[in-house]
């Protein structure tokens, strides 16, 4: 399964994240905001499609850059996933949670104690800064 996710960075130097729902995989777990990569779409479509809908905001592709890939293997019920992360320079409107979910902002420190599923742990290791 393709999965794409944004680091959104704030000129302070904390990087947005959101809170995996309940009755999800890896509930209550902080990871970056995205989402499935549809048949037929492009992973930075789905990306901004994706932003667009969990954080209401407004991208556009120039402000968009590959950062890092991690994968993992299919495991019991869970499909295999390959999850590729963007740094995302700039944005539209104020990120706001949709569908119930959480999200803050958090500085690189911070991060290191919350817990995240695996594939965003790897991640977060490649974030600049």
């Amino acid at each position: 399964m393709a999965v794409v996710a944004g680091a959104l960075r704030r000129p302070d130097g904390r990087w947005l994240l959101g809170k995996r729902p309940a009755g999800k995989h890896h509930a209550g777990l902080w990871e970056f905001p995205g989402g499935k990569v549809e048949a037929g779409e492009s992973p930075e479509h789905a990306l901004i499609r994706e932003l667009a809908e969990e954080l209401g905001i407004r991208v556009d592709s120039a402000a968009i850059s590959h950062l890092a890939v991690a994968e993992a293997a299919a495991d019991g019920d869970h499909p295999a996933v390959v999850i590729t992360l963007y740094t995302v320079a700039r944005w539209g409107g104020v990120p706001t949670a949709h569908d119930g979910a959480e999200i803050a902002w958090f500085g690189p420190a911070a991060m290191v104690e919350l817990p995240m599923p695996p594939l965003d742990v790897v991640l977060r290791t490649h974030l600049p800064g």
